[in-house]
This record gives C-alpha cells, sequence and structure tokens, in this order.
C-alpha cells in the first residue's frame, strides 16, 4: 500500500504527501488517491488539487464540526481520509489520454528557440524535432489557471530560466525552464524560455471543464506553418 503522511494546511485544508521524488511511480499514486476522492467525496469535502507528490483535500470545518464531542474537524478528516486509504487498489489502471498540441515553433512565436539552440549545441531544426517527438506527462496543473507542469523532456533540451523575466507573455506560449517544458495558459509575466506557441486556448474560465489539460493526461507537440497557426482554431 501506498503510504501517506498527512499535515495541515490552513484551518480547512490537509495534505496528503504520498512520495518524495517527482516520478512517475509517485504520480500514478497522486493520481489513483485524487480519482478515489473524486469518486467518493466525503461529507464537508470541498476540492482536492493534486500536485507533483500530494493531494491537498479542502473541507468545510463546519461541516466536520461536531458539538458532542472533541474532535477537531482537521482530525476527523485525517480519520475519514485514513480509512478511505486502505480502500484504494494499488493497481492504477486508468488509460492516458493523449491531447496534441499544434505549436508553430520559432519566429515571433518563438522568440527563445535559438537560445535554447545555442545553449545546447543544437540546431534550431533538432530542438523543434526532440521537443515534438516526445510524449509528456502532465503532472499537476497550477501556477496559472489551466498551465500545465510537463515531465518527460529530453534533458538535451535542458536551459535556464532568463535571467530577467518578461512582463507579459501571450496565452498559448510554450516555453522551457530548466529541466521542464510547459504552456502558458493565459498572457502572464514568466521567465521561462519561449520556444513556440500554440493557436489553442487552455483556458476557459466559462466552460464546466475550463482546463483542457488534466493532471494525468499525455502531450505530445506536432509542428504548424504560420499560416496553419493563423488558419487554426483559438478555441478547443
Amino acid at each position: 500500500m501506498p503510504r501517506y503522511e498527512f499535515s495541515p494546511l490552513g484551518d480547512s485544508g490537509v495534505m496528503v504527501k504520498l512520495g518524495e521524488v517527482i516520478d512517475q511511480q509517485t504520480h500514478e499514486k497522486v493520481i489513483q488517491f485524487y480519482e478515489y476522492l473524486q469518486e467518493h467525496p466525503f461529507p464537508g469535502m470541498i476540492e482536492s488539487v493534486p500536485g507533483f507528490t500530494t493531494v491537498t483535500v479542502y473541507y468545510d470545518p463546519i461541516t466536520l464540526f461536531d458539538p458532542l464531542d472533541d474532535i477537531l474537524p482537521y482530525d476527523r478528516a485525517v480519520a475519514i481520509l485514513e480509512q478511505m486509504s486502505q480502500q484504494i487498489s494499488n493497481t492504477h489502471s486508468k488509460e492516458y489520454r493523449l491531447v496534441e498540441i499544434p505549436v508553430c515553433y520559432g519566429g515571433s512565436f518563438g522568440p527563445d528557440l535559438e537560445v535554447v539552440a545555442k545553449q545546447n549545441g543544437l540546431s534550431i531544426e533538432e530542438v523543434i524535432s526532440i521537443h515534438s517527438t516526445t510524449e509528456y506527462l502532465v503532472y499537476m496543473i497550477g501556477f496559472a489557471p489551466g498551465f500545465p507542469y510537463l515531465g518527460g523532456m529530453d534533458e538535451r533540451l535542458a536551459t535556464p530560466r532568463r535571467s530577467s523575466p518578461r512582463l507579459s507573455i501571450p496565452k498559448g506560449s510554450v516555453g522551457i525552464g530548466g529541466l521542464q517544458t510547459g504552456i502558458y495558459s493565459i498572457e502572464s509575466p514568466g521567465g521561462w524560455q519561449i520556444i513556440g506557441r500554440t493557436p489553442l486556448s487552455l483556458f476557459q474560465a466559462g466552460e464546466s471543464s475550463p482546463s483542457l489539460l488534466c493532471a494525468g493526461d499525455k502531450v505530445r507537440f506536432r509542428p504548424i506553418s504560420e499560416r496553419e497557426y493563423d488558419n487554426g482554431e483559438k478555441v478547443y
């Protein structure tokens, strides 16, 4: 059975730690526990949020408070989660969803593509080929609504973040920061090296499922031309 560590997060949250290392095995434990909570929410549970090695569970303290005993809402939430953890199978049988993301690399869409190439002694064509032939795992959504942190990038593309972050990066921009690659879901400041942009919209606040990607998804990038970008859909 996975090992669970519980710690409080404010007065209405429990952080459940399922591993020490960011890897596939820990990720599967995180997704397994998260999906079980989605299917079996307990009274008073508000939501659960998967991270790299944790699942944070938010709850309503009033709902978990019982004036007939002296058990704190946090302790009651932990007791419930501990009991639920005994019901989770070790087998993670969910099939991953593969999402293809079209990307126009370089030019005005990817002003740092040459920086990444020079940093790693590669040609621009090699950077595009390596980046677009890898299958990535969405470890978590964070930093901004719908922003996916992707694992599995080839180490040959690793590039330090910019020494001076940009004040505004267009939504859809694909960047590299250290050993990670990601997609800016909304316009925002940022320090990652921008190598391209997708015409897809990764976050739409008005939708019932506003984020295009979810933790546990797989992503593959597909190179497109500027003409294809201009003709592409801006929504998913």
